[in-house]
This record gives C-alpha cells, structure tokens and sequence, in this order.
C-alpha cells in the first residue's frame, strides 16, 4: 500500500503526473492537492479509477499542506510558482517525515532549499528536487555523459523550447517574468558568473539551435535554471550554460517585450481613479493573445524538445554527445510530468539515495532513470530522426563534425 499526493495536481504539468502515477500499480492511493475542486473531480472522473481522489490545498497555508500531505509516502510538489512556494511546502513536509519530489525550476530559492538539507537529514527525508524536464532529465543525461560516455567533460549546454499547450495559467506567465527578471547564473571558464536577459551580458548569450521533430533556428536566451548552480556542485566541468525559449515565437515575444517595458511589476498604479497593477493586466493581456497567436501561427499541437549537448574528450579524441527528447505531440505538461513521475517511481522503490535535499545528479542513477523512460515516458521514436536512446535521440560528433546516431 503506497499514498502518493500530487500537490497542484490540476496543473498542465501536475495533471500529467497524476495520470501517470495511477497507471502504477505500486500505488494504491493518488491523491490530488489542489485548490480548483471542480477541475479535480473532473480529472477523477475521466481517469475512472477508484484509488485517485482530491484535497483541497491552500499552499500558502502551512496547516492545509500538512492535512493535504498526512499519510502519504511521498509528496510530488508541482505548485507553482516555486520562488513563491517551495520553501513552505518542503519545509512541512520535511517536519512530517515523509519523502519528496519537485520540479522546482527557480535557481534563486534553489540555493535556499538546498541549505534545508540538514533539517532532511534530522527527519530521515529524501528530498529530490527539480525533477522534471529542464531540470531533472537535463542533469541526468549530463551526468550519464560526464560518468559513462566521455574521459573528460569540459562542458554542459543545455537547450529547450516548448509551446501549444491545452492549458496555460497565471504560475507559468509568473515563472517567465521571474526568469527575464532575476540575474541568471551561466557557469563560464570554470566559475559561476551572473548575467541579465536585458543588458549586453545576457544579450550576447542568446543564440539559435537547431530541434529536431519542433524546428531549426528557434530563438534562445539565457534561463536561470538550477542545472549551471548544482552540476558544477557534483561534477567535473568547466562550463554550464541553459537557453531556452517558448513557442510559437510571436507568444514568447510578448511576454518579453511586456517585462522589458516594466509590466511585470506589482506596485499598484493609479489609472484615472482606478488602481491597477501592471502584472494582473499583463498576465491578462497574454493570456488572451496567447489563443490569437495560436490560431494565426497554426500551432494546433503540443510540440517541445530539450536538448544536453555534452562537449569533451574520449581517448584522447574530442567528441560530443547530443541527447534530444523531441515530441510532436506532447510539451510543457508531459515534458515535465512525466519526468516527475519518473522520480516519484524511483523514490518509491528505494532508488533515490539520501536523505538530504538533493539534486538529481546527486541522488539518481541516470542508467535507473533511462530504463523507465521507455516503459513510462511516451517520447516520439527514431524513425527519420535517429536512433531512440529509450525514447531520447541520441547523436555522437567527433572532431571533424560527423554526427552519427547511437542506439546506446
């Protein structure tokens, strides 16, 4: 008998999770902790199974997090925005003694969960932290590259993009704001650096990249994701750098042109005798052109990959490693998900090593994480793409530039 509970289950990412941990048998009791009841029966309702049910959760709320969490096994938190969130949840989970797992993306309180790993440990508690797309299966392939496919590791690039998906709300729009606005961590020449996305430093880091399945030349800049504070924690490396972006190009516009004019702020303006706060009226505005600029682009389908390129030497020789989880059928919801699932799985079988706050790169063996990603994540196959490393393209480059597909 094992209780799981999906804290903001309702979600596009946790909606995901919860499907997929209900078709696990190891678990016999899925709950969804969510504020939204209606949308929680609904999602019961078309899961048909007995053992998924709903808590409403405050998540600002210390003691709705732990009446939402009591009896569980383990705790997947997707609530976001998570530099709003996280510290709360984790903190009453830690004090309830019971396992965890997040795709917690915001490297600012990153650092500062991370410094709870003492309180873990005096609870018994693994705590896995930021186990979804980017991060999560990101830190996993980079660390399967640096320890079983290359002698030396110079450096971890990582890539993503993602668009169309059925449900967008207010967390994601805020998560984005937060990312173009914060300094953002790039480890360079071997020592953690900061940049921001509007200045000349941040701007000189924005590139193109080429995705296979979703498109080539898609526009990136600079994230501030974990993976370039905690890989260089744990391993060899001299750089680390995440660029991502969201599609179609037109939306991810928006947003930024919106921040850039000072529209994500929260101080309240006086408007002709109404008081308005910019962000509500931004997070707004986007949202209602985010369906236009679907429907005009034509991107009536989910569609997302994100990429590791791992640079470096193998027997003297450089090479270097590219890893593509492409999909044109699924995003941000099933791209981040499902990964989460994923480290639910292990935790629940004992394959996540701890206790403490960690990483995944400091707790999960990526070799563990591959071989589930066949049986659970449902990625798009070779065919004309490549070969399919249990559901991820994988591509070798040696030193003259030839690429070549593996089916490790």
């Amino acid at each position: 008998m094992a209780k799981v509970v999906v804290l903001g289950g309702c979600g596009a990412v946790g909606s995901v999770a919860v499907k997929t941990l209900a078709s696990q048998d190891m678990f016999t009791s899925v709950v969804i902790g969510d504020m939204n009841m209606d949308r929680a029966q609904a999602i019961i309702a078309d899961l048909g199974q007995d053992k998924v049910s709903a808590i409403r959760l405050n998540a600002d709320d210390p003691e709705s997090i732990r009446g939402a969490i009591a009896g569980a096994d383990v705790v997947l938190n997707c609530v976001g925005p998570f530099y709003k969130t996280v510290k709360t949840i984790l903190k009453e989970v830690i004090e309830s003694g019971i396992n965890y797992v997040d795709i917690c993306d915001d490297v600012d309180v990153t650092l500062e969960i991370l410094a709870m790993d003492a309180d873990a440990k005096r609870s018994g508690v693994s705590a896995l932290i930021g186990m979804g797309s980017s991060p999560g299966a990101t830190n996993l392939l980079a660390k399967l590259a640096h320890d079983s496919l290359l002698d030396e590791t110079d450096s971890i690039d990582i890539f993503h993009t993602h668009g169309g998906e059925a449900i967008e709300g207010e967390g994601v729009i805020a998560h984005r704001f937060h990312c173009m606005s914060i300094d953002i961590p790039m480890f360079l020449n071997g020592s953690l650096t900061y940049v921001k996305y509007f200045e000349d430093d941040g701007k000189a880091l924005r590139q193109t990249f080429d995705f296979p399945v979703v498109g080539k030349n898609i526009p990136l800049y600079p994230y501030p994701h974990p993976e370039q504070v905690t890989l260089p924690r744990y391993l060899q490396l001299k750089q680390v750098t995440n660029k991502g972006s969201v599609l179609p190009n037109e939306y991810y516009n928006l947003t930024r042109d919106l921040c850039g004019l000072g529209l994500a702020s929260r101080e309240t303006l006086e408007v002709k005798g109404t008081s308005i706060v910019p962000y509500d009226f931004a997070v707004a505005y986007i949202l209602k052109e985010r369906e236009r600029i679907l429907k005009e682009t034509g991107f009536d389908t989910p569609r997302g990959c994100c990429s590791v390129v791992a640079k470096g030497r193998k027997d003297g020789e450089y090479k270097e490693y590219r890893f593509h989880m492409a999909s044109r059928s699924q995003a941000l919801g099933e791209g981040t998900g499902i990964p989460a699932a994923m480290g639910v799985i292990l935790m629940q079988q004992g394959k996540v090593s701890g206790p403490g706050v960690l990483p995944p790169e400091a707790c999960v063996d990526p070799m563990e994480f591959v071989s589930l990603i066949s049986k659970v994540m449902k990625l798009d196959e070779k065919k004309e793409d490549g070969d399919s490393f249990g559901g991820v393209i994988v591509e070798s480059v040696d030193e003259t530039g030839a690429v070549t597909k593996l089916d490790i």
